[in-house]
């Protein structure tokens, strides 16, 4: 029995934070036994936001490593790059040329750059297009979404819908698999942002992450004061981190008897604990970085095999072969 295909994009705008991980590598990783995985990183995409290619370069480059250390089988997921496989580009055009520009414009990205007076460019307002192009090429069914990016996935099937009534019925229309929400915390004490900059590194080296974990903003009560557990910040890393112990952890939270220099000094050593596999490994492929680009080359004919193949009855439907 065939399995069903999984397909996430990952824009290469910043090194991957915890949030980035328990947010969706966590998941791509534990869910490569069930489907058929694709994941690409979505270096085109990432123009958008980022115009220095010197970044884009070690962004996407780090991206990579970090997926395949913390456990991203190349034999069971497809890993590449999007602008490895050019074709999605071309799909892209042909969806331009049957959508209408009004649809576009209800785009929640578009949207939010008009009501802030943004320059939007080309590639901001076709964002979604290429975005369905990147889902439907590749015959998606399951595609792993926030409950906040659902318009996503609705405008791509509207787009295969439109497309397969117009010629002919050659997309599937992919479902949301709606990706478990999870709040993670930042060292300002609030919801864990790129655009915050309030980030803690799922690959900081020792010193800095001591640094970070140190320095999260807390409340001033003292050790032995009782403490709400629910509304702390270093509490809620623990819940990530410190399963073994967050019974009593909780307990002393709310008994008192624990300070936050302490939480924090037995975070900053679970958050070690936990890592150091992702560590080992991501230092073994530092070291061989002609393994990595097999990786992605690799990756690169498996996905773009798939897309020649939709784009060749693709073409055959619009007329142009």
């Amino acid at each position: 029995m065939n399995k069903k295909i999984l397909l996430s994009g990952v824009k290469p705008t910043n090194r991957a934070h915890i949030g980035t991980y328990f947010g969706a590598m966590k998941q791509f990783v534990d869910l490569q036994d069930e489907y058929e995985n694709y994941v690409f990183i979505a270096d085109y995409h990432a123009i958008n936001q980022l115009k220095n290619p010197a970044e884009l370069r070690d962004y996407s480059w780090n991206l990579i490593l970090d997926y395949l250390a913390v456990g991203l089988d190349p034999k069971k997921t497809v890993l590449f790059k999007q602008s490895d496989v050019p074709q999605v580009c071309e799909l892209q055009w042909i969806f331009n040329c049957i959508l209408p520009m009004a649809y576009l414009e209800r785009a929640h990205a578009y949207k939010d750059a008009v009501a802030k007076r943004q320059e939007v460019n080309m590639g901001l307002f076709c964002y979604p297009v290429l975005m369905a192009a990147d889902i439907l090429i590749y015959d998606a069914d399951l595609v792993p979404v926030g409950s906040d990016q659902k318009q996503h996935l609705e405008m791509a099937n509207d787009l295969a819908t439109k497309f397969n009534n117009a010629f002919q019925p050659l997309f599937k229309l992919p479902k949301a698999k709606i990706m478990e929400e999870m709040l993670i915390m930042g060292t300002d004490g609030g919801k864990m942002s790129k655009s915050k900059n309030n980030m803690i590194g799922l690959f900081e080296d020792e010193e800095t992450l001591r640094k970070k974990i140190m320095s999260i903003k807390t409340d001033s009560k003292g050790v032995e004061e009782k403490k709400h557990s629910e509304e702390d910040p270093i509490f809620a890393l623990h819940k990530l981190f410190s399963h073994k112990m967050i019974d009593e952890l909780r307990d002393r939270y709310e008994q008192g008897g624990i300070g936050y220099k302490e939480s924090k000094e037995i975070l900053f050593a679970n958050m070690m604990r936990y890592t150091s596999g992702f560590r080992a490994k991501r230092a073994e492929l530092e070291k061989d970085p002609d393994y990595v680009w097999g990786v992605l080359e690799d990756g690169a004919k498996r996905a773009a095999a798939k897309a020649d193949t939709k784009m060749a009855l693709v073409k055959e439907a619009i007329g142009v072969r």
